[in-house]
């Protein structure tokens, strides 16, 4: 019995070793997909900023032509951050945020009906980049990122690995 479960246990252990390497790519697949739809969703917001201000007004959201514009740059640098994978766990961050409030603001009932009609929610507009965002934000952007290149180049070496400075006594 129990080289049975050492069996089991080994193929496991090698079964999620080798899904394991799956990660980054997939990180990079989410960050890539949904950032890139995003940062198109944000070009065609700013290539249509007075009906995305009427939107807004519509919503009474403060300001809608400031909105609009600051929403829709939001979405065009935030999806190409996100593709890229700089400054990734930030703007993710604001993505969540900005997606939590397109929720609130314009598909409220989507929302609220969560765990009544979660049908509804999963087809609401923010729903898929919010889940991206939730994603990046928890995870961080895997190995294939700007980021992590930004760090690799620019980064001191860790304190393990600097050289111990030794200081002498005046006597």
């Amino acid at each position: 019995m129990s080289n049975l479960f050492n069996r089991i246990r080994l193929v496991h252990d090698r079964f999620f070793q080798l899904v394991s390497y799956l990660q980054s790519p997939c990180l990079l697949f989410i960050r890539v997909y949904w950032g890139w739809q995003l940062a198109e969703s944000g070009w065609g917001k700013l290539h249509n900023l007075p009906r995305v201000a009427d939107f807004f007004a519509s919503l009474n959201l403060p300001f809608p032509g400031q909105t609009a514009l600051a929403i829709s740059c939001l979405d065009f640098v935030g999806g190409i951050f996100l593709s890229l994978g700089i400054l990734s766990r930030a703007t993710a961050l604001v993505l969540t945020v900005n997606m939590f409030m397109a929720y609130v603001t314009a598909d409220r009932e989507a929302l609220l009906s969560i765990f009544s009609d979660p049908d509804k929610f999963y087809a609401a507009a923010p729903h898929t980049f919010l889940v991206a965002s939730v994603v990046v934000l928890l995870f961080g952007p895997g190995k294939f990122a700007l980021d992590g290149l930004l760090r690799r180049l620019f980064s001191s070496p860790a304190l393990s690995q600097a050289p111990a400075v030794q200081v002498s006594e005046k006597q």
